[in-house]
C-alpha cells in the first residue's frame, strides 16, 4: 500500500468550518487553524476529496491540497508555539 504525504489548507465560510474540520480530522492530523497534514493512501485521499466536494461551495470557499511522494528532502521548522499535532485515535 503506497502512501502519499499531504498538506491540506482551507479558507471556508464560517458556517461550514465545523463540517470541513470534522472531515479533515478523519483522514489527517490537525496542525493549526485551517491546516492539516499526514500520510494517507491514494484511495483515502480520493475519499477525502469526495467528502469535501459535497460540503465546499466552490464560489465561496477554497481548499488546497499539496501532495508529496516522499519527504526525503523535506524539513519542517516551527517558529513560535506548535499547535495541533498528531492525535492518538482509538
Amino acid at each position: 500500500m503506497i502512501k502519499v504525504y499531504v498538506i491540506l489548507v482551507y479558507d471556508i465560510k464560517q458556517e461550514r468550518v465545523t463540517k470541513i474540520l470534522k472531515i479533515c480530522r478523519k483522514y489527517l492530523n490537525w496542525i493549526q487553524n485551517s491546516v492539516f497534514e499526514g500520510e494517507i493512501t491514494n484511495s483515502q485521499l480520493e475519499k477525502l476529496k469526495v467528502e469535501l466536494k459535497k460540503k465546499v461551495k466552490e464560489e465561496e470557499d477554497s481548499v488546497i491540497i499539496y501532495k508529496f511522494r516522499t519527504l526525503m528532502y523535506s524539513d519542517k521548522e516551527v517558529i513560535g508555539i506548535q499547535k495541533g499535532g498528531e492525535q492518538l485515535i482509538l
